[in-house]
């Protein structure tokens, strides 16, 4: 669902790529999950672990055991134009809200992707920043937010972090709580958050 690049020497974990993969070559469709046909087509870019979105690059988001309803509500922006990506709005914009429950609820249930590229920030300074900033409020002291409408940061990429922040600071992104936030930021408090954010363990609800 992005335009991707392998990572540089990157490895494609075994669990996680089998998992996803195998939901590609499905024996009886109609035996399985909406949401898990429907991603099918997700699969080029959100289902192989370390791939690249490039010009700008930056690691693929890690989906997997998100917030249904958060993820469900980031389809709904792109079709809508708050979020800017290309092939995201392309994809998106073919998927109903119907459709995108089901995909986020079926991405919900699958364990995030294993691994992380070291981050640039000072996680330690990360720490700090969360508290005084005010993320804990909506994203908790860890990342791992308790309301399902707020994103789990937890585990989730450095550099997608510092991303998003990026655009929201920019514009690209339109939201009324994350903006006026992400302005008052400077490049090396995204950096820190990001780094403390991505370093803690995301914890999980997965249907077994």
């Amino acid at each position: 669902m992005s335009i991707v690049r392998p990572a540089s020497g990157a490895a494609v974990t075994v669990a996680l790529a089998a998992a996803l993969l195998a939901v590609a070559v499905p024996a009886t469709a109609g035996d399985l999950p909406a949401g898990r046909v429907l991603f099918n087509t997700c699969l080029g870019c959100h289902g192989v672990p370390g791939y690249t979105n490039v010009y700008p690059s930056y690691h693929v988001p890690k989906l997997g055991g998100q917030h249904a309803d958060y993820l469900a509500a980031a389809l709904k922006e792109y079709r809508s134009g708050q979020r800017a990506h290309p092939t995201m709005t392309a994809n998106a914009s073919g998927l109903d809200e119907a459709q995108s429950a089901e995909v986020a609820a079926w991405l919900s249930k699958l364990p995030p992707s294993p691994g992380q590229p070291a981050a640039k920030g000072d996680a330690a300074a990360g720490k700090e920043k969360v508290t005084k900033l005010g993320c804990v409020a909506c994203h908790g002291a860890d990342g791992n937010s308790a309301a399902g409408t707020f994103p789990k940061l937890a585990g989730q990429h450095a550099d997608y972090l510092v991303k998003a922040l990026e655009d929201y600071h920019s514009g690209a992104r339109k939201n009324p709580m994350m903006a006026p936030m992400a302005q008052n930021l400077t490049a090396q408090d995204r950096l820190d958050l990001a780094a403390w954010f991505s370093s803690q363990p995301q914890g999980l609800s997965v249907v077994k």
